[in-house]
């Protein structure tokens, strides 16, 4: 089991940034990070994921080149660095967690077991 906590929303101007983190706790050991948004009305979207090592990536083109996944295994913390945002970057961003060992990584919503309560990012226009 693992449990996820997600901080740092908020509300912030176009072309601001912001910096989500989600605290892990529970049994850690081997999980690939995910974070996922949902906009009102809209199904809930991959947004970046990051393998148990931390050596490999993924975004989603929407993000990719303005928004940053990290990771630090020792304090088992994933952030979500946001930048250059924009209106449509206003949503609920989940944490998610599955265990995937090793360069793994998934976009895919229904493969993580492990959610976050969610935090809320609003952009203004």
């Amino acid at each position: 089991q693992v449990q996820l906590a997600e901080a740092g929303g908020g509300l912030v101007q176009v072309g601001g940034s912001l910096r989500l983190s989600c605290a892990a706790s529970g049994r850690t050991l081997s999980t690939s990070m995910g974070w996922f948004r949902q906009a009102p009305g809209k199904e809930r979207e991959f947004v970046a994921g990051i393998s148990w090592n931390g050596r490999h990536t993924l975004y989603a083109d929407s993000v990719q080149g303005r928004f940053t996944i990290s990771r630090d295994n020792a304090k088992n913390t994933v952030a979500l660095q946001m930048n250059s945002l924009k209106p449509e970057d206003t949503a609920v961003y989940y944490c998610a967690a599955v265990y995937k060992f090793g360069n793994l990584i998934s976009n895919t919503r229904n493969e993580y077991d492990y959610w976050g309560q969610g935090t809320q990012v609003t952009v203004s226009s």
